[in-house]
């Protein structure tokens, strides 16, 4: 099933899941609501599933999780960032097509 490999993040879990991963991650900053970040779950869930062992994919609803949001400066969403061995993070901003999300992912991570 897509998306299975995708961790569910919360403030309380975001830095043992994020920070101190020995693997890059790319979150996906969202909201139920947000008509843009439902049509890009889908494509964050196929580069998931594509580069599983590579890159830790998680998602963060930022309506639920409003401390780490507000730590990130998250103010549009989608929003992806893209986390490396504790460095601040780059992002992404808009539902990014399939292509652009694994240029990102590919340019930022790995």
């Amino acid at each position: 099933m897509a998306g299975e490999n995708i961790v569910i993040l919360t403030d309380e879990n975001f830095d043992k899941e994020v920070l101190e991963s020995n693997m890059p991650v790319a979150v996906d900053f969202w909201a139920t609501w947000c008509m843009p970040c439902r049509m890009f779950a889908s494509t964050f869930e196929q580069v998931a599933d594509e580069y599983e062992g590579k890159v830790k994919f998680c998602r963060l609803d930022t309506d639920a999780n409003p401390q780490t949001s507000m730590k990130y400066g998250i103010r549009s969403i989608p929003t992806v960032g893209y986390f490396k061995k504790g460095e601040p993070p780059k992002g992404t901003v808009g539902a990014l097509s399939k292509a652009q999300f694994e240029k990102a992912v590919n340019s930022n991570l790995l």
